[in-house]
């Protein structure tokens, strides 16, 4: 069985997606919808601090996005052609982003080196990829690892084969918690009124199946809470399922979560629960999480 398995490499980089832009599905299918960008691009530039333009600066660089000119970062970011090139230079001189011989420009390897630092990103994904391949070669699936940001799940790491279902799934990519496996494993064991906040929506909806009654999404995370596990049926797309479990950290609290994304026709639910709460509780003992303790 042949797999593949991101890198945190400068291939990923150009794969992994800005907290503030549109992303890639993390299941399955070609269905799914892109989100519109978390950052505004309507504030007038009079108005806007220098941290603000350099962050609109990098804000314009998205998966579908990943080589600009400098008219089209003018444009997405909302800012003066002139003010963009003093940017971009500065932004270029530094490391941040670089120019290919067309004069186009790609975010550089230097927000890789920095993104590196993260302790929910490439420290994580280290103690976790052991784990992952161990859960891998037990279902030739999709595994999957994510932790949280805001609202939203980040995707941190992927190992599929080629006789897996196929997904679309870069690292970086978000989706809302409701809609995931590995959000909804995430979300049950957030503080009440956190989870309170979030069930009250709005929830977006990707397909008929995506879970967005405040009530029925309650009903949900007890279940998660009570059996441990998530399971995600048809939210993204239509044709996937993924069986999810939390990931704890030192102290106990929940600080990822891994899944195995199936296809849907033919998903073993029992056969696949066993094999994901083995690594997810793998990898918190690896985090430093004792349950004896």
């Amino acid at each position: 069985m042949t797999t593949t398995r991101s890198a945190t490499t400068a291939d990923s980089a150009t794969a992994t997606g800005s907290a503030a832009t549109a992303q890639s599905a993390p299941i399955t299918g070609s269905t799914a919808t892109s989100r519109p960008s978390k950052i505004p691009r309507s504030t007038a530039p009079a108005t806007r601090s220098a941290p603000d333009r350099l962050l609109a600066v990098l804000a314009a660089f998205d998966h579908a996005h990943t080589a600009l000119s400098l008219s089209d970062i003018s444009r997405r970011a909302g800012l003066t052609l002139t003010t963009t090139h003093r940017l971009a230079g500065a932004l270029t001189e530094w490391g941040a982003l670089e120019r290919d011989a067309s004069g186009a420009y790609h975010v550089g390897l230097r927000l890789w080196e920095i993104a590196a630092l993260a302790p929910r990103g490439l420290a994580l994904r280290q103690l976790a990829l052991p784990y992952l391949e161990d859960l891998y070669e037990s279902t030739h699936e999709n595994v999957q690892l994510a932790v949280r940001d805001g609202a939203e799940v980040v995707y941190t790491e992927w190992i599929s084969g080629r006789s897996a279902v196929g997904v679309h799934i870069r690292v970086g990519a978000r989706w809302p918690l409701h809609a995931t496996g590995v959000g909804l494993a995430l979300l049950a064991h957030d503080d009440p009124d956190s989870q309170e906040a979030y069930c009250a929506g709005p929830l977006a909806s990707f397909t008929p199946y995506t879970i967005t009654d405040p009530v029925r999404l309650r009903r949900v995370l007890a279940e998660v809470r009570r059996t441990g596990v998530a399971v995600s049926t048809r939210q993204i797309t239509d044709d996937a399922l993924s069986v999810a479990a939390p990931v704890r950290g030192p102290g106990g609290a929940v600080v990822a979560a891994v899944s195995v994304v199936v296809p849907q026709v033919d998903a073993q639910v029992p056969a696949l629960v066993p094999a994901v709460r083995l690594a997810a509780r793998g990898i918190s003992r690896a985090s430093g999480w004792r349950p004896e303790v």
